[in-house]
């Protein structure tokens, strides 16, 4: 079954044509604004990805209900909308790529979710020590998000090193614009760092990280009205608040040169980062593999670098030259070290792909 994969994300449309036998038939990208897409240049882009016999959508939020894909009909349609205010931009992002491909072409349609990867998290690691009644009135859990690209990793980190996945425990260190942490046994996820919302977690580029949370409400107590608030959180903060700049290559250039500000967000940056990998490890009880993914963890030697310095214990080391020439697919780790490191290409396409080929051939 050849699949149409659509990844609707903060600014562009992601388009990609995938074979049976998980090979790329062909991509695109389509600019975007807000929840606007180019009807014209979408559809050329499905005019030049044709012959696809599915479709899958990245959907990022599934909330309690969606536990897997499912494949979309108007009811499930209808369901999806009313999860919007759990994310809101993403979310309606993504419905209305939904909306823009299904008036275009006519195939079976499956929603795959961010989110539901992590329905396998223990009530230990998923439950916020909130009142009782708060808990019982709304959906305050940590849901966890990156869930396509973790689920991607879960399947590919076994692979490449030739190990078995039953019982083996991986960290998937998803670090691009947004960042997570999943910790991984099995092929099951049973912690990460994001929570009720993306922001939670490590530092990212645009987006704090974990608040101090009696901080917050001091701000909103009179000296930020909560729009403003939200703003900086998701779109002021990160790096961008740390050194004027969300572009981890800027950061890295900046600090290289004694630029103070880069300096202190590389520092802040790689120092939550060894703290959550510690602690996804205390989940674990140990790690097996590390795996970085992600345009950072992909193609920024250094974070990688300065993520594993101090992790010794943990039984992580890396090769500085194996690091510096990593490129795709590959293991970094040093001689001699009882745990794997690896740089693996982000592919939540085939990811989607895979799950829509279940979702539809399943008997």
């Amino acid at each position: 079954m050849r699949v149409l994969v659509v990844n609707a994300g903060s600014s562009s449309l992601k388009l990609s044509l995938i074979g049976p036998g998980e090979e790329p038939l062909g991509r695109r990208e389509i600019a975007a604004r807000g929840e606007g897409i180019d009807r014209e240049a979408l559809e050329h882009a499905l005019a030049e990805l044709s012959g696809a016999q599915a479709v899958g959508h990245r959907i990022v939020h599934g909330g309690l209900r969606f536990r897997e894909a499912v494949r979309i009909d108007p009811a499930i349609e209808r369901e999806l909308a009313e999860l919007t205010d759990l994310a809101p931009l993403h979310q309606r992002r993504s419905l209305a790529a939904l909306d823009e491909v299904s008036s275009r072409i006519d195939l079976p349609a499956v929603a795959c979710f961010d989110t539901a990867f992590h329905a396998t998290l223990p009530a230990a690691a998923a439950t916020y020590a909130l009142p009782a009644q708060w808990r019982e009135r709304w959906p305050l859990r940590r849901f966890g998000f990156h869930g396509l690209s973790h689920a991607w990793i879960a399947r590919r980190a076994p692979q490449l090193i030739g190990a078995d996945p039953e019982g083996l425990r991986i960290l998937s260190a998803h670090l691009g614009s947004g960042a997570s942490l999943c910790a991984i046994e099995s092929g099951r996820s049973l912690d990460t760092t994001m929570g009720f919302t993306p922001l939670e977690g490590v530092v990212m580029a645009t987006r704090s990280g974990s608040i101090d949370p009696g901080l917050l409400l001091w701000l909103a107590d009179g000296r930020l009205p909560v729009e403003e608030l939200a703003e900086g959180l998701e779109h002021g903060a990160g790096l961008l608040g740390l050194a004027g700049t969300a572009d981890m290559r800027q950061v890295l250039d900046q600090a290289e040169r004694g630029e103070e500000r880069a300096k202190l967000a590389l520092e802040v940056y790689t120092h939550r980062l060894r703290a959550e990998i510690a602690a996804m490890a205390a989940s674990l009880r140990g790690i097996d593999v590390l795996a970085f993914t992600g345009g950072i963890g992909e193609r920024a030697p250094a974070v990688r670098e300065l993520a594993v310095a101090g992790l010794g214990f943990l039984g992580l080391a890396l090769d500085s030259a194996r690091n510096r020439a990593a490129t795709g697919d590959a293991e970094i780790s040093a001689e001699g070290a009882t745990a794997k490191v690896v740089v693996i290409e982000a592919r939540e396409d085939l990811e989607i792909a895979r799950q829509t080929r279940a979702v539809l051939e399943a008997p």
